[in-house]
């Protein structure tokens, strides 16, 4: 394998293009969240749903994966997955997780920690009646994280579940639905030059507020 030492640490990007200070951010994180992601959106970011989350099993493993945001208001971050993922069964055991989104066009990120739960089985099935129809096929054809003899055994399922729903409407299947995120911590990421990057956070206090604060870069 090729010492890649040299050409890493060649890859260097100065942030230059915002500031964040204190009076620009709103005294509401949610708020916040709110107009960074619009930014997003109306700089065209790619994926600017997307996000990293985080996880950790019963033995105190970490995981990580990118998963679609599907909506969120002032209860929460909401997406769907597999109730049988990993992602579940860690959640299962510790309910506390990260989420972590990151805009590299912005030269942004937002990270939030929080506590997750399912959210309602009638929200769930509102959400997977606007899916695509591939898409509620795969819902019912993966067992999420399970063990596959190879690629042509799923798509013998996918066959499967397209042929028996062909001509009616898929129903959701239990062990598929969504989660909410309720958030306790905000941080706020704006790069700058030098490394010197502004980081504003938010604590959640016992009686519902917020405490905003700068921290070192």
């Amino acid at each position: 394998m090729e010492d890649y030492k040299q050409y890493i640490q060649q890859l260097r990007h100065d942030f230059a293009k915002q500031t964040l200070l204190e009076e620009q951010v709103d005294n509401n994180p949610m708020v916040q969240f709110e107009k960074w992601f619009k930014e997003a959106v109306d700089a065209k970011v790619m994926e600017a749903q997307a996000f990293s989350l985080a996880t950790v099993s019963e033995m105190g493993q970490p995981s990580i994966r990118i998963v679609y945001l599907r909506n969120f208001s002032e209860n929460g971050f909401v997406f769907y997955t597999n109730y049988q993922s990993k992602k579940a069964k860690d959640v299962l055991v510790n309910s506390m997780v990260c989420m972590n989104f990151f805009w590299p066009e912005l030269e942004r990120q937002i990270r939030i920690e929080g506590d997750i739960a399912k959210i309602p089985a009638s929200e769930s099935d509102e959400y997977f009646k606007m899916r695509p129809k591939g898409s509620q096929v795969g819902s019912w054809a993966s067992q999420q994280s399970s063990v596959l003899k190879n690629r042509e055994d799923l798509d013998e399922k996918i066959k499967y579940y397209e042929e028996i729903n062909k001509n009616k409407q898929i129903e959701r299947p239990e062990h598929w639905g969504g989660y909410i995120i309720k958030p306790n911590y905000y941080e706020f990421w704006q790069g700058r030059p030098s490394r010197v990057h502004d980081r504003i956070a938010f604590d959640l206090e016992f009686n519902g507020s917020w405490t905003k604060k700068r921290l070192a870069p």
